[in-house]
């Protein structure tokens, strides 16, 4: 959710950051904004809207080595070219980008800048307003930078630039994510280092209440207090071209085909020389002691987790709880004597689930992160990590992340059956890596359900998925899905539910995807079907291989039952996106929506 790039170096900082700023669009925005600094002062350019329009806003002829930039999602004040980063002090003299949630900022404003001016809307406009203020009443720039960070209650990712100073950028952090990159006379800023690939793969990660005064040719870190402090650069695991579509239209149609790939790359580097599974014996320790499991996580990486929940009670025995973090962040309910804390997230810095990290790690808990993005903010806060493999998912809609977290956490609950002595009567591996072939079976099927999404969805206003038991998780998936990218209203049931309410809202047309993978649920869902079907509803029956009849929409191959979420939810993927394609909607950049959920 927003993004921040900044560079100071030899070169021309105009297009590093229009690039950078594009590498971000994954994350969503709804304006974005740069800022260069040379020897004639600051230049500002920002618009509404995307990279492209303020593409066109900036003056080609602009040159300068040093400046910052920004996607903006919008939090405090409506999308607007006013509201947009980057925001400059009432002199002009800083100016500043800013992720994250100030709280306090109206009781900031109140208290220290009631003679100022404001222009936006924005919470933003207090922190470059405040160093300013502290700028005149004798502080050093760096001193009123810490001065300032040092006032805020909330999050931030902040840079700043000093049209008198224009060596250097300041930066500072507290819960959003940012990195500092280091390369050969030149050190750039990025929220996600994808940003900054162009220039440097190195870099050093940022800990909340730290600063870092960046330099063309260095870098120092500090905390709010002015101590330096000292941290070693890593490599960034990233691939440059596998942020690329390729000749794909989409990102999200080339991340759904991915998906066979990422499974198998799982397989790989969670099994031995034996084809056995293998986790990290710390890992497999915390999972035998703990006495429950509390799986924290939102939006699919949620739904993900109801089928860890189901895969782990049935073969490692240990009871489960699922909680969406937003929810558990406020309301934590009373937990066991021993518990263990699993966090999922695609990107690792989903900021509800890292304040729930915050809290239980306060309390003593041990946790554990999935998630694809090592050396994430979850993943480095956590006592252990399980990375998922799956490489970067650039679409907002997450597709092959979700596939890997499922297969992530079977290959979880295998390990820990087996570490408790529990008989496990299928082979994992064996059985994942049918599932990678099933899904290739699917994916060549497109024509198929892009017939079935123009058949079933090109018109309609809503939809219904249902399902029981693991399909009844998948189909929330489908529903979000839909919804995300095609904004039709769509909501996921268990078939039993329907009856209790919801089945009042059926009317002469309104499709309904059942899902039929089950064998012990089978006749019972497909009497919910006719049920619905009998109201007049248009029902579109998806069953897996030995279940099915004649009448069905689709047939998934048959696999494992305990791995068939990971299969079944393909074709809803591929169906989302044909409806969202024939709609005319933004496929990889859906409204109001970001990647990376930055801020509670």
């Amino acid at each position: 959710m927003c993004g921040i790039v900044g560079y100071i170096g030899t070169q021309d900082a105009k297009e590093i950051l229009l690039k950078g700023l594009e590498k971000l669009e994954y994350r969503g925005y709804d304006s974005a904004g740069i800022a260069i600094v040379n020897e004639e002062g600051v230049h500002l350019f920002k618009e509404k809207g995307r990279i492209a329009t303020l593409r066109e806003a900036v003056d080609e002829n602009l040159t300068g080595t040093v400046g910052i930039g920004h996607t903006r999602w919008a939090t405090h004040g409506e999308p607007s070219k006013v509201n947009a980063h980057p925001h400059q002090s009432t002199s002009h003299r800083f100016t500043i980008v800013h992720n994250g949630v100030i709280e306090n900022y109206s009781q900031l404003k109140r208290e220290f800048l009631q003679d100022v001016t404001f222009e936006s809307d924005t919470d933003t406009e207090v922190i470059v307003q405040l160093v300013e203020k502290s700028l005149n009443e004798g502080q050093t720039v760096e001193k009123a930078f810490r001065q300032t960070l040092s006032l805020l209650k909330g999050s931030y990712a902040a840079a700043l630039i000093d049209e008198k100073d224009p060596e250097k950028i300041y930066v500072g952090k507290n819960k959003s994510p940012l990195l500092v990159g280091i390369g050969e006379d030149v050190n750039v800023v990025a929220s996600d280092a994808m940003a900054m690939l162009q220039v440097t793969d190195t870099f050093v990660e940022l800990m909340d209440q730290e600063i870092v005064i960046v330099t063309r040719d260095e870098i120092e870190i500090k905390n709010l207090a002015g101590v330096t402090i000292s941290r070693e650069p890593f490599k960034a695991e990233l691939d440059a071209s596998d942020i690329e579509k390729g000749t794909y239209p989409h990102f999200m149609l080339k991340e759904i085909d991915e998906q066979p790939v990422v499974i198998r790359n799982i397989i790989s580097k969670y099994k031995d020389s034996d084809d056995k599974i293998q986790l990290d014996g710390n890992i497999r320790e915390a999972m035998k002691e703990a006495d429950r499991i509390y799986i924290i996580a939102a939006g699919t990486s949620y739904h993900a987790g109801l089928v860890g929940k189901q895969l782990i009670e049935r073969l490692a025995k240990k009871p489960v709880e699922v909680h969406i973090a937003s929810e558990f962040l406020y309301n934590m309910p009373l937990l066991s004597e021993n518990p263990l804390f699993i966090f999922i997230s695609q990107s690792g810095e989903t900021a509800d689930s890292r304040g729930v990290l915050v809290n239980v790690r306060k309390l003593g808990y041990r946790a554990l992160t999935i998630t694809n993005v090592p050396g994430s903010t979850l993943s480095r806060e956590a006592n252990y990590t399980l990375h998922t493999y799956a490489g970067p998912e650039i679409a907002v809609a997450s597709t092959k992340a979700y596939t890997a977290q499922m297969a992530v956490l079977a290959i979880l609950a295998v390990d820990t059956a087996k570490a408790q002595g529990y008989d496990i009567d299928f082979d994992p591996i064996y059985e994942l890596s049918l599932v990678a072939t099933s899904i290739e079976a699917l994916c060549d099927q497109k024509e198929t359900l892009e017939k079935l999404a123009r058949d079933f969805l090109s018109t309609t206003r809503n939809c219904f998925f249902i399902g029981r038991g693991l399909d009844f998780y998948v189909g929330l998936e489908g529903a979000l899905k839909l919804k995300e990218i095609s904004y039709i209203q769509a909501e996921g049931f268990a078939g039993g539910e329907l009856k209790h309410g919801t089945i009042a809202l059926i009317e002469e047309g309104t499709p309904v995807i059942a899902l039929a993978t089950q064998e012990h649920v089978n006749l019972s869902i497909r009497g919910n079907v006719k049920e619905v079907a009998a109201r007049g509803a248009n029902p579109c029956i998806i069953s897996m291989e030995g279940l099915e009849d004649v009448d069905d929409a689709f047939v998934i191959p048959s696999v494992h039952e305990y791995l068939t979420p990971i299969v079944s939810v393909i074709p809803l993927q591929l169906i989302s996106y044909y409806a969202a394609l024939h709609r005319g909607c933004d496929v990889d950049k859906p409204r109001n929506l970001a990647k990376s959920v930055t801020v509670e």
